[in-house]
């Protein structure tokens, strides 16, 4: 599968990895990281690997649903909003992996329409496209 790449960033990790810092090339994102104490980490403040892609998928999303809107012929209600749900842990099969859970809230959209924009979204959200057949994701419409 090729990609036509129209944008790249970058961003580096220092420190212990999951007790460190982490920052894009611009600056733009800049956060100290800690390991959970559920992970048997410190715990306080500090973002973690999970936080980090749960903020990245459901800004993602939102962005599916609003840019295939028009191709569906649904229209994005306003207030909108996509929350990311995030869950690591011991694969049976041995490492680790996570879970992901997508609440979507599309206040005043009957189900049948939220239903047909939820699932094309799915179809072309770059994060959705990247864990399909490596992670379930739920798709939850309240």
């Amino acid at each position: 599968m090729a990609v036509n790449v129209i944008y790249k960033t970058t961003a580096q990790a220092t420190g212990g990895g999951r007790n460190g810092h982490a920052r894009s090339d611009d600056g733009s994102v800049d956060v100290n990281l800690v390991v959970p104490k559920e992970m048997g980490g410190p715990g306080g403040e500090g973002a973690n690997p999970e936080k980090l892609f749960a903020a990245g998928y459901s800004a993602c999303f939102l962005g599916a649903l609003r840019g295939i809107s028009p191709k569906v012929g649904v229209k994005v209600p306003d207030g909108t909003t996509v929350q990311a749900e995030i869950g690591f842990g011991p694969r049976s099969e041995g490492g680790y992996g996570i879970t992901a859970d997508l609440t979507i809230d599309l206040p005043g959209l009957d189900r049948a329409e939220a239903e047909k924009l939820v699932a094309a979204a799915h179809e072309i959200c770059p994060y959705s496209n990247a864990t399909r057949n490596n992670l379930d994701v739920g798709l939850i419409i309240v």
